[in-house]
């Protein structure tokens, strides 16, 4: 499956660069490893696309429920997950 999702310029970079190989999202979307994980450049402060985007196949994914990053009403809704790309 493709799954299609925003990044910020600066964690673009970094999987563009191959530095950066996992991506940390709240589970509020179905994702398991095979899967395409399309990831479209999002300027926050413009609010809009930049136009770059990047493709990677997601080869595993840990999903959990104790990290404090998000809002607890979302946690108990979806949990984590990270997602380890190649």
């Amino acid at each position: 499956m493709k799954i299609e999702k925003k990044i910020w310029p600066e964690y673009f970079d970094e999987v563009k660069s191959g530095k950066k190989k996992f991506e940390f999202r709240l589970a509020d979307f179905k994702v398991k490893a095979d899967d395409i994980l399309v990831l479209r450049e999002w300027d926050p402060k413009t609010k809009e696309y930049t136009g770059r985007k990047i493709s990677k196949k997601v080869s595993y994914v840990l999903k959990t429920k104790d990290l404090k990053f998000y809002s607890q009403k979302d946690v108990k809704k979806y949990g984590y997950q990270i997602i380890q790309l190649k």
